[in-house]
């Protein structure tokens, strides 16, 4: 009678400290989409929509819910549209109380910045709740990435005349990742492009941009946001008619200037590239770096 009993009572430890994952099935997947979010309905609608569906509609095993990092985004969708979009955190415990076993999260970061830093501190806190549950990488990962990357911002520009450059412009951020801003320029100017990258709040700055489009006979600029969705950076830092955006200091300077207003997520071999990420995530081991290193000094 006490082994019964003592039995039962490490049942329902090990039952509630497992976050009650005896009701998760394992069978039962779903992709949590992430995106930071916007408050524009058509690049909503063009960007983030499009490649929810396109998720959707290659992961036919998996159910798709959608998430937003931005508090302020959320709460401004809730308030002006009575929209209400679940946080990364809210989202993946919805999953978790409906059963969910296994979890894809997939974000539509550009870099491995804050935001992804944080999304991943987010998805390791819940990693108990689920029996599998791993996290796809953001566009700008590995090298291939790279590659990918700029074949398929290539598609979005003809053959550039001496005079002419292209300058895409990213978010920016004081985290180290902002290397690759400076990594995906590299590349083009490898391929002996004028495409240049510059960044909102970062490294290479508006100044750097200037300083390089001058020294290289730079007359006429086409505008891009290297950003996921053309949103509120885009519209006003960018393109804006405001003093301070890239596209009146660079009139000011008496460049020609174009604008493609367009987000990365309309760009079709972009969501490729996500989807390639999910693919990844879903087939691949993560790789446990302690037990990797232990094997070394082991010899093997």
């Amino acid at each position: 009678m006490k082994k019964t009993i003592m039995l039962i009572s490490m049942m329902m430890i090990v039952f509630i400290f497992n976050g009650f994952t005896l009701f998760q099935n394992k069978d039962k997947k779903a992709i949590l989409f992430v995106n930071f979010g916007t408050t524009y309905n058509d690049t909503r609608v063009a960007t983030i929509d499009t490649l929810q569906k396109k998720i959707a509609d290659t992961y036919k095993d998996y159910d798709v819910r959608l998430a937003y990092t931005s508090r302020q985004i959320i709460r401004k969708l809730s308030e002006r549209d009575g929209i209400r979009i679940d946080t990364p955190e809210e989202a993946l415990k919805k999953l978790k109380a409906d059963g969910y076993g296994t979890v894809i999260v997939q974000a539509t970061h550009i870099i491995n910045g804050e935001e992804a830093d944080y999304l991943k501190r987010e998805v390791a806190s819940l990693k108990d709740d689920f029996y599998v549950i791993k996290l796809g990488h953001p566009l700008l990962t590995h090298i291939k990435d790279y590659e990918l990357t700029m074949k398929a911002l290539q598609l979005q520009y003809s053959e550039l005349k001496a005079d002419e450059a292209v300058v895409l412009i990213g978010h920016g951020t004081h985290h180290p990742s902002t290397s690759a801003y400076a990594m995906i320029d590299y590349f083009f100017q490898d391929a002996s492009q004028n495409v240049y990258f510059g960044t909102v709040e970062g490294f290479p700055s508006y100044d750097n941009v200037l300083t390089r489009l001058k020294k290289n006979g730079i007359r006429t600029v086409t505008l891009m946001p290297f950003l996921f969705v053309a949103g509120d950076h885009a519209n006003n830092d960018i393109a804006g008619d405001e003093e301070d955006s890239w596209k009146s200091m660079l009139l000011k300077e008496g460049f020609n200037v174009n604008v493609y207003l367009h987000g990365l997520g309309e760009n079709e071999a972009i969501q490729q590239i996500f989807i390639e990420h999910i693919e990844h995530a879903i087939t691949n081991k993560e790789i446990d770096m302690k037990r990797k290193k232990a094997g070394y000094a082991l010899g093997k």
